[in-house]
C-alpha cells in the first residue's frame, strides 16, 4: 500500500484547488500552478482537505497516487509558502550583480557571463556575493539554481566558484614538496 498517497493534504486559507479529469490547479498568493493528472489517479476535495486515491491496487498505479500526492502537497506550499535558494560565490574578485532580468556574474573570465532570468523566478542580490532565488514552483527554482551554480563549479583546492549556502566543499591539499631537495 501507498502509505504516502493515503495521507491527506489539508489546504491552507488563501489557496484554492480544483480537480478535473486532466489536471489540478493550485491557485494562491504567490501564483499558480497546474498538474496534468494521470487517468489511474481520483483527487477528492471535501472542504479544506485533499485525498489522492487510485482506482486499483496495482503496484505502477499506488506508485503514481503516490507520486501525485507529493507533488498536489508540493504545489501547495509553493502557492502559499514559496520556495528559495541561496547561493554564495566565493573568489576573489567575483561577483553578482542584477541588471534588470539579466544577471551579471563575474566569475574569473575575460566577460562576465550574462544569465537570463526566467519570469517564472525572482533572483534578489542582497550583496554582490550572495544570490537568493525565490518562485512557487520547486522544480523551476532548483533548475534555475543549479544552472547558475554549473557557470562556475566550486573547486576543492581554494574553494572558489559558486555554492549553495548549504553546502560544504571538501578541500584538497595542494602539492606537497620534499624538504631538502636533491643536489
Amino acid at each position: 500500500m501507498s502509505r504516502i498517497g493515503k495521507k491527506i493534504i489539508e489546504i491552507p486559507k488563501g489557496v484554492t484547488v480544483t480537480a478535473s479529469a486532466v489536471k489540478v490547479s493550485v491557485k494562491g498568493p504567490k501564483g499558480e500552478l497546474h498538474l496534468l493528472k494521470r487517468p489511474e489517479i481520483t483527487i477528492v476535495i471535501e472542504g479544506s482537505t485533499l485525498q489522492v486515491g487510485s482506482i486499483d491496487q496495482d503496484r505502477q498505479t499506488r506508485a503514481y497516487q503516490g507520486t501525485a500526492r507529493s507533488l498536489i502537497d508540493g504545489m501547495i506550499i509553493g502557492v502559499s509558502k514559496g520556495y528559495e535558494k541561496k547561493l554564495e560565490i566565493t573568489g576573489v574578485g567575483y561577483l553578482a550583480v542584477l541588471e534588470g532580468k539579466k544577471l551579471s556574474l563575474s566569475l574569473g573570465f575575460n566577460k562576465p557571463v550574462k544569465y537570463e532570468v526566467p519570469s517564472t523566478v525572482t533572483v534578489d542580490v542582497p550583496n554582490p556575493t550572495t544570490l537568493i532565488i525565490k518562485g512557487c514552483d520547486k522544480q523551476q527554482v532548483g533548475l534555475v539554481a543549479d544552472a547558475i551554480r554549473k557557470l562556475r563549479k566550486p573547486e576543492p583546492y581554494k574553494g572558489k566558484g559558486i555554492k549553495y549556502s548549504t553546502e560544504v566543499i571538501r578541500r584538497k591539499s595542494g602539492k606537497a614538496f620534499a624538504s631538502g631537495g636533491a643536489s
